[in-house]
């Protein structure tokens, strides 16, 4: 599937974001280290054991959810893994795009790493293969409660492992059987516990969280450097981003961002000091410190929590090879991704919010002092007219997914499940805000390139450099053209980091 030759060592102990990343968007490889796989046989040996022993066991040796009063013993052990996948792969909507598969694999792999969970040897290194081989199985958005693990995203994840459901290998679509032949791999069989295993877990939020929050930290640098852009055609203050302000309301986040917008500055002749032009900017320019700085904090207390969560047991029951004990518990309960979603949602809008104020800025003559919409012949030209509009729609939209998903709960298994996180709607209602943010802030991003080219002197060395990167792929804007090519190429700039780095 790829070239790459170093893989990925997981242990269930030390799995970052970053690597997450890695392997749902660069393919990179999985192994398991020789630790893991020997806390995986512990485990197994005392699943093994309960069932020789016929012990009552949640989900061992009974049914599941309400049926957990329900004895399954012998051969029908077996039966009831292959049915507990079944029955619960019954998600619908679009399916998740490949690389949150990624994601959601290597997690859950990562989890059944530790050995707390009573999963055979070869059915997790299944997975692993399933995985470095490309099978990415389909597995619909919709059904999931962010209780009781993610069931539905997963059991269609392990479906394709049974042989059945659907997967894409090398952008085929095709059946799980002719998935896993095509790649040399063989149907397998679940034993006890297994399919419980496999599919009680937070691994579908998880895995959107990662992907979103590596995806907000480029936001969120993007943002700061779009904004100098700003500041510079609007020859704004920046005597408001001075480090002794910023020490007497001590933040993290705040104190980043201003030290961030100082550095983007440095060394530009486009803005003006205290009194010059006038006292005060506004506040969409004078409080970006404050405003991107609390998006800072924000993403960084997420970004811990899920890190976290990228290194826990969140199935039921869980097993202590030490001890001998078997904890029937929630650690699936979905609420704290639900609320690291929600919040980060909410952190990332903003960034969408004050964007768009300062584009209104940019466009509006009475505001900005240049031409109106910035074009050279308003009236027979619109300009950069619509484009606020759009940033104004894109905003309004990012207001109504960022209701939190995290409040609600729906009772579930007869009122055996009788509170849920709703995490998996938080996450991917997260997703669809960062995206638009993006979309946003290319919107400013173009905006502002074109609004300072009705100035002269020398751009900050941040801010010199997003322009050049920008001037690249799109020309000024000197008669109306068709503007969606030009917002996509800045989006795709915004979205990859590359005003920022190379």
């Amino acid at each position: 599937m790829n070239n790459q030759t170093q893989c990925m060592k997981l242990d269930g102990n030390q799995l970052r974001i970053e690597e997450v990343v890695s392997i749902a968007r660069s393919a990179t490889p999985i192994e398991l280290t020789a630790e893991a796989l020997e806390n995986v046989r512990r485990s197994r040996a005392m699943v093994e054991k309960m069932v020789d022993e016929k012990r009552v066991v949640y989900g061992i040796t009974t049914g599941f959810g309400k049926f957990s009063d329900v004895m399954v013993q012998g051969e029908d052990s077996s039966k009831l893994q292959e049915n507990l996948i079944m029955s619960h792969a019954c998600g619908m909507g679009e399916p998740y795009s490949v690389e949150v598969v990624r994601a959601m694999m290597a997690l859950r792999i990562n989890a059944l790493a530790k050995g707390y969970s009573g999963i055979r040897e070869e059915t997790l290194l299944h997975l692993v293969e399933m995985c470095n081989r490309g099978v990415h199985p389909v597995i619909p958005q919709q059904g999931s409660l962010g209780a009781s693990g993610d069931l539905a995203p997963l059991a269609h994840m392990v479906l394709v492992m049974l042989g059945k459901g659907q997967a894409t290998v090398n952008g085929r679509l095709l059946s799980g059987a002719d998935a896993l032949h095509e790649v040399g791999l063989s149907p397998i069989r679940l034993q006890a516990k297994e399919g419980l295993a496999l599919i009680n877990g937070t691994q579908a939020m998880s895995a959107q969280l990662a992907l979103a929050l590596h995806d907000s930290r480029v936001v969120l640098e993007s943002a700061e450097v779009i904004a100098a852009m700003t500041i510079e055609a609007l020859r704004g203050i920046p005597k408001a981003f001075d480090p002794q302000l910023h020490l007497v309301r001590p933040h993290p986040g705040q104190q980043e961002s201003a030290k961030r917008l100082l550095q983007h500055l440095a060394g530009s002749k486009r803005t003006s000091e205290q009194g010059e032009l006038r006292v005060q900017d506004p506040y969409s320019l004078r409080c970006i410190p404050q405003v991107h700085g609390a998006t800072r904090d924000t993403l960084e207390y997420v970004w811990t929590t899920v890190s976290r969560e990228c290194n826990s047991v969140t199935d039921n029951p869980i097993l202590f090879t030490e001890t001998g004990d078997v904890i029937s518990g929630g650690n699936f309960h979905g609420q704290p991704m639900a609320f690291a979603a929600d919040f980060l949602a909410i952190a990332i809008a903003e960034l969408a919010n004050i964007s768009e104020r300062r584009t209104e800025r940019l466009v509006n003559p009475q505001l900005s002092g240049l031409p109106g919409f910035l074009t050279e012949n308003g009236g027979l030209h619109s300009g950069f007219m619509i484009t606020q509009y759009v940033a104004a729609s894109i905003v309004s939209e990012n207001k109504v997914l960022c209701h939190p998903a995290s409040v609600d709960s729906i009772p579930s298994s007869a009122n055996q499940e009788d509170h849920v996180s709703m995490g998996t709607t938080a996450a991917r209602k997260l997703r669809t805000v960062v995206a638009n943010t993006t979309k946003v802030l290319a919107i400013e991003y173009l905006a502002a390139s074109q609004a300072i080219e009705f100035g002269t002197g020398e751009l900050g060395a941040g801010t010199g450099r997003a322009y050049e990167q920008l001037r690249k792929v799109i020309s000024r804007l000197h008669e109306d053209r068709e503007m969606h090519p030009d917002l996509a190429a800045a989006e795709d700039l915004v979205q990859k980091g590359t005003l920022v780095w190379e």
